[in-house]
Formats: C-alpha cells, structure tokens, sequence
C-alpha cells in the first residue's frame, strides 16, 4: 500500500465558520535555532512569486556572518495576523514556510518568544528569524520554519472529498501525536495553544508526523491574571470562553482536541455553531444541559442564569455502531463541562484508544514505522510509575535497556 493520499498540496482555504480565528495552512520544524536573526531588507509591500528576500544570520559569540537568501513561491496561508508563503532557500534549496507578521506596537506578539522556548518533535520550532520593511516604512516580522505540505484540515478534506471516514489507525496516530504535543507545550513551557483546530495540525505525508503550529494566539497562562475569552476558532471554542471566562486553563487546549478526535472520529464537526450563541446550543445538544456546578466551574458570574433542560445524547448514539468503545470513552472524558473534570493531555496519551500504537509490531498500513511516539523526556515529571508504564511500552523499556522509567525521564 502506497503512503496515504492526503489530496492536493495546496492548502485548503480557511472555513467560513473561524470568527476570531488565526487561518493558516501551513509550515513546520526541527531545525537547531540560531539566536535573534535580524535581517536587513526592504521589500515590496506582499511577497510574490520570484521575489527574493536576503538576510543575515549569525555575528554572535564570534560565529561568522552569512547571507541567506529566499524565493517566495507562492502564499500558503492567510489571515488577520498576515500572511505564510512557501520560500526556497537559494544557497540549499531547501523548502521553507514564512510567516510573516505586521509589528503592530498596539497588539502583544508573545509568537517569536514562545517558539523560541520550545523544542518537541510533535511542536513546530523555528530556524530562524528577521525583521523585514515595505515602502510604507511597515516593520515585518519573518519567522522562518521547515515547510510541510499537509494539515489534518486537507487530510479530512481529502476524505470527505471520496466519501470514506478516515482509517482508525490514522485517527489513533494523529490525535496521539496532537496529544503529545500538548503535553510539552502544557508542562515545559507552560504555554496554552488557544487556537487547536485541524488547521493548526501539520502532517507529513510520508512519516506521518504530526506537529502543532501557529502560535499566534498561544500564552503562558498565569493563575490569577485576566486573560480573554473571545479566543480560539469557534467550532473547537470550550465552554467556559463562550460562558465568558477570563480565568481560564489550558483545559481548554483539551477540549478542543476532543472536538478534533471527534471530527476525525465522525468525518465532520461535532458542534457546528452557527454564531457564540448557537455554539452553546450545539454543545448543549449532545451534553444536555450544564450543572448549577458545572456553570459555577466554567463561570461563578453564570450561576443565575437559567438554562431550558436538555438531556444529554447517548455518546454510544452520536457515532455509529461499529465504533470502539475506547474511542468513545475518550471523547467522553475529553469532552466534560467541567475544565477540572477533563483529562490532562498525559492522561490522554495514556488511553487505551492509543494502545495499538503501544504494540511491538506496530506499523504504518504501507508496512514503514511509526514517527516517534515514546521518546518522553521533561513532560514526565511528576508524572506516577503507573503512568509512565502506560505510556512507555515494554517492548521500548527492553530496548532502552529500561525496566523502569522514572518520572523525570532518567
């Protein structure tokens, strides 16, 4: 069996249903970072097809000076944050995404700093970065990462454009990964993504690796401090921000990879809201309606409003008969109104959905291997035993040479 067709490489347009959402379609990473690139170029006011975009990287701590140039092909991605394109590197030919971002001293960019503290497998990172201008004296920030040409927005697209549900195996492996990545960003920088989605999920067509991008709407969440509600795309948009929260977790990162697993799950959105209001109609449908405590969970300011009652739909009743229990086990649990009541993205990876991924002989359907899966370091800490036997399978502690992992990975 040839590698999965994920459709056409050129990015599916961003669906009409994002309000507040950062549209992007595009790049990823695994390159070693240089320190701060600053670039010193003027360019036309949009990159387009042929035009090449020079920059210098390196000067510090005695490292020489080089000249990097870039081709912009073609856009791969836009929104209200800029634009993406795909660029070829001219002195290596390698094939690059580029976002580029207006500096707009009005609005907090937290992007630049968050890449640069992160560095997983499952989580885009940067090559390197520059400051670009336009005739109109617009200060541009570039951040340069490896280009790759799916996201699991094309990947579903793909097939419901042949009208087959997407292979178990590849759910399995895509929101494991999803989940992988989330445990990172959750735990070692203690960043909340804000804006899961489909789009937002890079795929390599050939490994299957999967990789969280765009972070422009990410933060490190600090207990205490305000942050807004009016945030992530919203279909995936967790209950408590339509409720108005601004005291919020990175739960809300779970809740919107449920909706994901469920839309892989179901070849479609699982809430389709039609506005905020209607979001909460949708939601309401399938959970019945929230708790005096789970309202009090989402939003202590909502506990007077009154709610008609609505019955929760039978999980077993929303997917079709033939779909594992453990698949619906975990959406169920990923899916709760109460933030508190969600499971961490660690405990996610540690569900038996997953277990298949776990087995020894386990392999892509063309016959290659699994992308990386259980190299954990920092995430692991203070996670129990019991955890981390769950997640790391003996098969792989035998080749470690590992009877036993301990919390910190050591």
């Amino acid at each position: 069996m040839a590698s999965l067709p994920l459709g056409p490489h050129q990015p599916p347009p961003p669906p009409a249903h994002d309000p507040a959402a950062l549209t992007l379609a595009p790049p990823l990473p695994r390159p070693e970072m240089a320190d701060n690139k600053q670039g010193s170029l003027v360019e036309a006011s949009e990159p387009v097809t042929g035009h090449i975009i020079s920059t210098t990287i390196g000067g510090k701590n005695g490292e020489p000076k080089q000249t990097i140039s870039y081709m912009a092909e073609r856009v791969v991605g836009t929104g209200s944050f800029g634009i993406v394109f795909q660029a070829k590197c001219l002195e290596t030919g390698e094939t690059v995404a580029i976002k580029k971002v207006l500096r707009d001293k009005r609005y907090k960019n937290r992007e630049l700093q968050l890449m640069r503290s992160m560095d997983h497998s499952n989580v885009i990172s940067l090559k390197h970065c520059f400051f670009s201008t336009t005739s109109r004296d617009e200060l541009f920030l570039n951040l340069v990462m490896e280009y790759v040409p799916e996201s699991l927005y094309g990947v579903l697209r793909h097939y419901s454009n042949v009208n087959q549900r997407m292979p178990l195996i590849y759910v399995k492996l895509y929101t494991y990964q999803i989940f992988r990545g989330l445990t990172y960003i959750h735990t070692v920088p203690g960043v909340c993504h804000r804006d899961m989605k489909p789009q937002n999920v890079l795929v390599d067509p050939i490994s299957h690796q999967v990789k969280l991008c765009d972070f422009g709407s990410a933060k490190v969440l600090v207990k205490g401090e305000v942050n807004i509600s009016y945030i992530c795309s919203r279909y995936y948009r967790a209950p408590e921000l339509i409720f108005g929260a601004t005291e919020y977790t990175t739960s809300i990162d779970i809740w919107s990879a449920g909706c994901v697993l469920a839309e892989l799950l179901l070849g479609q959105p699982l809430f389709p809201g039609e506005s905020a209001v209607d979001q909460l109609v949708q939601i309401i449908k399938v959970l019945g309606t929230p708790t005096r405590e789970e309202i009090r969970c989402m939003n202590p300011s909502y506990t007077e409003f009154r709610f008609p009652q609505i019955k929760a739909h039978p999980w077993h009743k929303i997917f079709h008969k033939r779909m594992p229990p453990e698949a619906i086990d975990l959406t169920s649990r990923l899916l709760q109104y109460s933030p508190c009541f969600r499971c961490s993205a660690l405990e996610a990876c540690a569900h038996p959905f997953f277990d298949e991924l776990r087995e020894p002989n386990a392999r892509l359907p063309n016959g290659r291997p699994l992308p990386p899966l259980f190299n954990f370091k920092h995430e692991l800490a203070g996670a129990s035993p019991e955890l981390i036997n769950k997640l790391i399978p003996e098969h792989v502690r035998r080749q470690s040479g590992l009877s036993f992992l301990h919390p910190a990975g050591t």
